[in-house]
């Protein structure tokens, strides 16, 4: 149905991937960072750059949770509600979440321009405005994880069975 966002181990390879050479690449950078400084010739770019990865991995990190539904949350509160309550709660939880990252998303589309006559200090030729591209970019990513989910809960009629049913499982 959805084989990119169901969870699935190939839906998620290519972000996972790329995540993972983010992190290969700012292991890496800051290793080289610190073998230089230790011989004595230290790279000036190299905080600023590992900063920039970090922030990279952290926010497509969490687009990627958002499409395995592996956030952090209290499911032993929401799971002792009846049926109708809980999937209300979640309703509402998503719709909230969505909300927030509408507007984050929203400012993220409206300062990437305006930072791009702004430059990395120690890059000048890396303007700002692809660095804070990941704002964007991973808002809408969880977002669209989250009106998948969305429509999940709305299309369910009952709760998913125990052991780790989707609720994409329950509306069939």
């Amino acid at each position: 149905m959805r084989p990119w966002l169901s969870g699935s181990p190939r839906s998620t390879w290519t972000a996972a991937t790329v995540i993972a050479v983010l992190m290969v690449v700012l292991a890496v950078e800051v290793t080289l960072g610190v073998v230089f400084r230790f011989a004595g010739r230290s790279l000036i770019w190299y905080d600023e750059v590992a900063s920039v990865l970090l922030a990279w991995v952290t926010f497509y990190g969490s687009a990627l949770a958002s499409v395995r539904r592996s956030h952090i949350g209290c499911p032993e509160l929401v799971e002792r509600m009846p049926w109708p309550a809980r999937r209300a709660v979640s309703i509402a939880a998503q719709i909230l979440v969505i909300a927030f990252f509408a507007l984050l998303g929203g400012v993220g589309v409206w300062i990437t321009p305006i930072l791009a006559t702004d430059t990395l200090v120690s890059l000048p030729w890396i303007p700002m405005s692809v660095v804070q591209s990941v704002i964007p970019v991973s808002a809408a990513l969880i977002i669209v994880a989250e009106v998948m989910h969305l429509i999940d809960l709305f299309v369910a009629k009952r709760p998913p069975r125990a052991g780790g049913v989707s609720l994409a499982e329950a509306t069939q």
